[in-house]
């Protein structure tokens, strides 16, 4: 018999179904202030130095050979501490901003959607939908999100996906790393193998002076290597679970999860005509064709510099929208969406913190004057190396210089102006070099907890961030093999046009 049409009565749980565990908070935050007091602690130990810059059609890049070291400024240690509420009246906060702003409104407008059953609905019907095509759904999930890091350049604008992925595996009998795993990775090493991606690979060779999108071809051959074992991982992890789900290491954390959307063994698949409500159906269609809005304008305007920086905003507006729609179809008042969106930001407050604080490591350096130094040190180091190498070295740097800017775009800018000659002297080709920079900026952004990408993902679950390390090291270990492979041929080739 099918459920009434009377409003519906909001949860009386006093959390929202993701939230990011007191322990874990407290481990993740201790990591970030070893790194902010590392940071700080570099600003005192290496002179402090800049490279001249220049403007070039609107874009700020470095001149080679200009560096020089200046004056230490006064930067207190104290300053360490409060880095994470500078960073929101810097120079560069509209990101930071941003991003934060994206966090609590899909905090919010999900929270209004599991407390009026309208995501319990979605996870039923989905279920139903893909019960039979299990690992197909797998592959397929990993190819879309590959892609359009790989061959588009999409990344921040997929993250918000992970939140309606995670319980729909769980009710297909695996866990929330399986969700990561067919999301969160594909994206990550989809940036790190692009083929056309316009933020990494048009930009640094565009400094370079390549032809735009040139040397595809490898590029292929790695993004098909890597797909595959993405695939591979992530479908041999969700066998292991679903054969014994103890086995997973975010077990326990799961059950939460499991209980909020009373997700049973998958045993038995849910009665979605009967169990689904008119006014949640109308919230689903709502809230599906805002997402869908959303995606499809990211998807388009990702090549066009001046809206692609709108792919946050955009997000953040479309989930506001479709979150308070959704509540209101589904039958709550106003005074249940405003109860609801108001638990929803209180869960997610860990995570807006974890952010702030990822963002500060960065903040840190360049108020110390020496993220220049850096990247004139590891120069001359690469400078008095061979080719074979220098190559290594590139990738070293990218993975240093991660740390503190976890923009690939902002990276090139950064650093090709100088990697570029400096591949010409050591003997490498400059296509070489963009390879390890684009492999050293790729495969870090799903390991170092400075990268607040990262911190939003993980936020948007119950995994942990040493729970995400522990089940990722093994995987990264496999990369770092292949990439390294990888850069020898290109070496050995000499990997061009040049």
């Amino acid at each position: 018999m099918k459920q009434s049409e009377t409003t519906p009565e909001l949860s009386n749980s006093n959390e929202a179904g993701f939230k990011i565990g007191g322990k874990a908070f407290i481990f993740s935050a201790s990591i970030i202030l070893a790194l902010m007091i590392f940071s700080g602690v570099l600003t005192k130990i290496l002179p402090a130095g800049l490279f001249d810059r220049i403007v070039s059609e609107g874009r700020t890049l470095v001149v080679d050979g200009s560096y020089r070291e200046i004056a230490s400024p006064d930067y207190p240690f104290w300053r360490w501490f409060t880095a994470p509420v500078e960073i929101l009246f810097g120079p560069d906060n509209i990101t930071p901003i941003v991003l934060l702003l994206l966090i609590i409104v899909v905090g919010g407008s999900i929270t209004i959607l599991e407390n009026a059953g309208v995501m319990k609905a979605l996870i039923d019907f989905l279920v139903v939908r893909f019960s039979k095509r299990k690992y197909t759904l797998i592959v397929v999930m990993i190819a879309f999100f590959m892609f359009v890091t790989s061959f588009v350049g999409i990344y921040e604008g997929m993250i918000p996906m992970i939140i309606f992925v995670i319980p729909i595996v769980i009710a297909l009998g695996w866990d929330s790393l399986t969700g990561l795993g067919i999301t969160l990775l594909p994206l990550t090493f989809g940036f790190a193998a692009a083929v056309t991606n316009p933020f990494a690979i048009a930009v640094a060779q565009k400094i370079a002076d390549l032809p735009i999108f040139s040397g595809a071809l490898l590029r292929i051959i790695f993004f098909l290597v890597i797909f595959t074992l993405v695939c591979f991982f992530v479908i041999r992890h969700a066998k292991k679970v679903e054969k014994d789900p103890e086995k997973s290491i975010c077990y326990k954390e799961d059950e939460a999860l499991r209980k909020k959307f009373k997700i049973t063994d998958g045993s038995m698949l849910p009665d979605v005509k009967n169990s689904i409500t008119k006014g949640q159906w109308r919230a689903l269609i709502w809230f599906a064709s805002w997402i869908t809005l959303a995606i499809v304008l990211v998807i388009a305007t990702a090549r066009i510099p001046g809206l692609s920086n709108l792919a946050f905003p955009m997000m953040t507006v479309f989930f506001l929208i479709g979150g308070i729609g959704g509540g209101f179809f589904s039958g709550f008042n106003f005074a249940q969406i405003c109860k609801s969106f108001g638990k929803g930001v209180v869960s997610f407050i860990p995570g807006v913190i974890l952010v702030m604080m990822a963002y500060s490591v960065k903040h840190i350096i360049t108020e110390g004057m020496i993220m220049d130094t850096i990247l004139y040190q590891a120069s001359e180091l690469i400078r008095q190396t061979s080719a074979y190498a220098a190559a290594f070295m590139v990738y070293a740097t990218t993975l240093v210089l991660e740390f503190f800017i976890g923009s690939a775009s902002a990276k090139a800018f950064l650093m090709m102006p100088i990697l570029t000659p400096l591949a010409d002297l050591v003997g490498i080709t400059r296509q070489t070099a963009i390879m390890a920079f684009n492999f050293g900026d790729g495969f870090a952004n799903m390991l170092f907890p400075t990268n607040a990408l990262l911190l939003i993902s993980l936020s948007f679950t119950v995994v942990s961030y040493p729970k995400w390390v522990r089940w990722t090291i093994p995987l990264q270990g496999v990369v770092l093999v292949i990439t390294s492979i990888f850069l020898i041929i290109a070496v050995t080739i000499g990997y061009g046009p040049f």
